[in-house]
C-alpha cells in the first residue's frame, strides 16, 4: 500500500468508472479524470492509497476520511479491488498493516 499520486490517476478514473470494479454497493457515476484529480486533492480529511501486489501490480485503492456524527468525528474506511482479487485478504491487510486502523 501506498500513498495515491498524481500518476495513478489515469487509472483511478478509469476504475471509478467501471461497475465491475466499483461494485455492486456504490452507486455508479461517470467521473472525469479532473473530477478524480478532485478527490486525490481534496481539502477534506480524505486520504487515498493505492493498493500494489509484492510484483508492483495495482489492484485497487482504500481510503479513510472522516464523517460527521451527532456523537463527534467517526473515521470510516472505504475501497474497492479488481474482482479477481477480492476475499482474498488485500483490504483486510491493508487496513491492519497501513495504519488505517487507528484508536481516536
Amino acid at each position: 500500500m501506498r500513498v495515491m499520486e498524481k500518476e495513478d490517476l489515469p487509472l483511478f478514473a478509469e476504475w471509478l468508472n467501471k461497475p465491475e470494479f466499483m461494485g455492486e454497493y456504490n452507486p455508479l457515476r461517470q467521473t472525469s479524470r479532473t473530477e478524480a484529480e478532485k478527490i486525490l486533492e481534496s481539502p477534506l480529511e480524505l486520504k487515498p492509497f493505492v493498493i500494489e501486489k509484492k510484483d508492483g501490480s495495482k489492484i485497487g485503492f482504500i481510503f479513510h476520511f472522516y464523517v460527521l456524527h451527532p456523537a463527534g468525528r467517526q473515521l470510516e474506511i472505504g475501497y474497492s479491488l479488481v474482482p479477481s482479487e477480492r476475499g482474498k485478504g488485500h483490504c483486510t491487510e491493508a487496513a491492519k498493516n497501513g495504519g488505517l486502523l487507528v484508536s481516536l
